[in-house]
């Protein structure tokens, strides 16, 4: 009997997690952020509990399992709409590599060494930093690399996202707000139209709300 049962909860958690996964929304393991993986963490725990623990009802799992859904449901809605809300707590992309040149404060702001760099570009089959024009390190903790000889075009740099000024942009361009500010006038659009803006070449392309299917 108690076989039966475990077995019988586990394949109800198989079902339920798999459904509560669906409405979380599609992302592979590798670009779980923070919250998603707190998430996943604790659900998993509150599923082996309640597997463990034959004996006792089933919804001291379900309770807190469903209420972990919803508050990531909340902070997914809340960090799209947000973009202050998603760097806080998704974090912001870091550049390692500049123009060929480590960028070793960013390194050990992120407590980032030289052996996981290392690590990850011989993953990707490049031999030595020399190779790499531009390294960027996600907020999911993979690493991109642009290539010196394929990219022969500097980076472009986000300058504002869903209508949100982005200040690490403007310190690495040495800029303003009013800098910001200006160049929208002379394009008669005002920011809470932007939905992306980069910086590119000495030149500005911005993408408007409005120009999204």
């Amino acid at each position: 009997m108690e076989i039966f049962t475990i077995f019988i909860r586990t394949l109800f958690f198989y079902f339920f997690i798999f459904i509560i996964y669906r409405i979380m929304g599609k992302r592979e393991v590798g670009q779980l952020g923070i919250i998603d993986l707190i998430v996943s963490i604790l659900i998993a725990e509150l599923v082996v509990i309640s597997i463990e623990n034959y004996d006792k009802s089933i919804f001291i799992s379900l309770v807190p399992i469903l209420t972990l859904t919803i508050l990531q449901l909340v902070l997914a809605y809340l960090t799209l709409k947000k973009p202050k809300i998603r760097s806080f707590l998704d974090g912001n992309p870091s550049v390692i590599i500049k123009n060929g040149k480590l960028n070793y404060k960013e390194m050990m702001r992120q407590k980032y060494n030289l052996d996981d760099l290392l690590i990850q570009m011989r993953e990707k089959g490049y031999r030595s930093i020399e190779e790499v024009e531009y390294a960027i390190l996600e907020n999911n903790g993979t690493l991109s690399i642009f290539n010196k000889k394929k990219e022969t075009t500097p980076l472009p740099l986000p300058l504002i996202l869903d209508s949100a000024i982005q200040s690490d942009t403007l310190k690495q361009l040495k800029k303003t707000e009013k800098w910001v500010y200006d160049i929208l006038e002379k394009k008669n659009i005002t920011i809470d139209k932007v939905f992306y803006a980069f910086y590119k070449d000495k030149n500005i392309f911005i993408i408007k709300k409005s120009d999204l299917t």
